[in-house]
């Protein structure tokens, strides 16, 4: 069809051969449609389709409507058995609507003559849903869910506060975020931890919720307002709806706190708040699953602990400046400190909350409140299915501190991270293909005892043509320094030199 033709042209067009096309026989209808083709320039197919639709629009069919089968005494019949079902879908009640009208019928509850009760044992399990549809709308809705708050329009009321934008921000402006404890499934209600981070100073609160909700949120932040040094001024968080809704944007403006939020799928705009969840959070709790009541109270205390000896006694890095030099980012941090000590050297702390500052620093013992949190974290990981030694739990603060020199032989030190430790390995999963001539190596080494062991791997195999290979000296090196080991720790324990040497070395292997 040409371009200048306008759509009603080519509706009359239309209306004026399908009337013709409809009539004709097979080959006229052909002429017809090679014609309509060639003024229109449509594809064939589509110039066909046209033709039918006009041709089955134009026709004017009598549909004779159907009678109705289920009249109204039908309908309230089988109300009264949806009502009795306690309110059951229609195969369900399509199932029960023998034993229904039986037993209502000998109680006498229910009276209906034979023509009803074969209607509604008739009744398809769709018909009765779609009998019913106009009654269950009027006591159930619509079935749909009501339509929530535009939280569209929400977003936009919260302004957008990038990384770039914090510039020199002044202490009480927090950045927050939930840090889930679902050991790898959301399945369930897992524990969620609200952190809060101060921007300027790195001071860090967390808070338990046993679910992810607003109201907790809401309660959360009256609490952390409480234990705060400074006043909370600003909030920044994600487009997490548990945020951006309007129970925390009102207690925002009720509690005077500018709640801004970071742009969707860019994590660095809250770059303070996501270097404390690992920091602080996963260090502390780890990434097992937590849930219920009873982890939640376990938490609070970790967090309540925890939260004083990080703040106090924890220093972290700042970073003052990045600059970018081609393809090389370059960064420079402040010194470190605890946010206690940034909070106590910035000017607009008020000298009452530095007061009160310096007076609980005093009064805080570092080694108390770590042996505390260690007993939390072994709660923890008690509940998450891992072994805990029964010293780790029954120790009190002068054991613990006894402790703290030979820590580092047992490894991880926090009980929410320690692995199962792996058995020592005692068997050989090769032949030693120095068994036969081992006795011959010793022999040679003590009359050379400043050879090395390539030196005796050459003497081998000068002696012993052909029986061993390149690969192996790695092996008889390790051979000869065990060796070694066993003959110098004779020397210093000759009172028993073969069981405690033995007893040695099956503890270094097992180590």
């Amino acid at each position: 069809m040409s371009r200048g033709m306008s759509k009603m042209a080519r509706d009359e067009l239309v209306a004026a051969i399908a009337g013709r096309y409809r009539e004709s026989g097979r080959s006229e209808k052909t002429r017809i449609l090679d014609e309509f083709v060639a003024v229109t320039g449509y594809h064939r197919k589509h110039a066909l389709r046209l033709l039918r639709q006009a041709g089955a629009e134009s026709k004017e069919k009598a549909v004779p409507r159907r009678a109705r089968v289920y009249d109204d005494a039908v309908r309230e019949a089988l109300i009264i058995l949806w009502e009795t079902g306690d309110r059951m879908c229609g195969k369900r009640l399509k199932a029960a609507l023998p034993a229904l009208l039986r037993s209502m019928e000998h109680h006498e509850h229910l009276s209906v003559n034979p023509e009803v009760r074969g209607k509604l044992l008739a009744m398809s399990a769709a018909t009765i849903d779609r009998v019913l549809a106009p009654t269950r709308r009027g006591a159930c809705g619509n079935g749909r869910r009501k339509r929530r708050a535009n939280r569209h329009a929400l977003k936009r009321q919260i302004p957008v506060r990038t990384f770039a934008d914090w510039g020199d921000a002044k202490p009480g402006f927090f950045e927050a975020d939930f840090v889930v404890h679902a050991g790898g499934s959301m399945r369930g209600s897992p524990i969620h931890s609200f952190v809060l981070t101060d921007v300027c100073s790195g001071w860090t609160e967390m808070v338990p919720l046993i679910v992810r909700e607003q109201s907790l949120v809401v309660e959360a932040l009256r609490i952390l307002r409480l234990q705060v040094p400074v006043p909370i001024r600003g909030l920044d968080t994600d487009n997490d709806g548990a945020f951006v809704n309007e129970t925390v944007r009102s207690y925002c403006k009720d509690a005077d706190i500018q709640q801004t939020r970071s742009r969707p799928h860019h994590k660095n705009d809250q770059a303070w708040i996501e270097q404390k969840n690992g920091a602080v959070v996963r260090r502390l709790v780890g990434y097992d699953r937590f849930e219920g009541a009873a982890a939640t109270r376990v938490l609070a205390r970790l967090y309540g602990t925890a939260r004083l000896y990080v703040n106090f006694f924890q220093p972290s890095f700042k970073l003052k400046e990045k600059s970018r030099q081609g393809a090389k980012v370059k960064k420079t941090y402040y010194p470190p400190a605890t946010p206690c000590d940034r909070l106590l050297a910035h000017p607009t702390v008020s000298e009452h909350a530095k007061a009160r500052l310096l007076e609980q620093r005093a009064r805080l013992d570092p080694v108390s409140l770590l042996h505390k949190i260690r007993e939390c974290q072994a709660s923890l990981a008690t509940m998450a299915g891992r072994t805990v030694p029964e010293e780790t739990q029954r120790a009190d603060v002068d054991q613990f501190l006894r402790a703290l020199p030979l820590l580092w032989r047992d490894g991880e030190a926090r009980p929410t991270h320690r692995r199962k430790p792996k058995p020592a390995r005692t068997w050989r999963t090769r032949k030693d293909p120095f068994a036969s001539v081992w006795n011959e190596a010793v022999t040679w080494l003590e009359r050379h005892p400043e050879a090395t062991a390539r030196q005796l791997f050459d003497e081998l195999r000068n002696r012993h043509p052909g029986d061993f290979t390149r690969g192996q000296l790695r092996t008889l090196q390790r051979r000869v320094r065990d060796w070694r080991s066993r003959q110098a720790r004779a020397l210093i324990l000759p009172g028993d030199p073969k069981g405690a040497v033995d007893e040695w070395l099956s503890r270094d292997a097992a180590e």
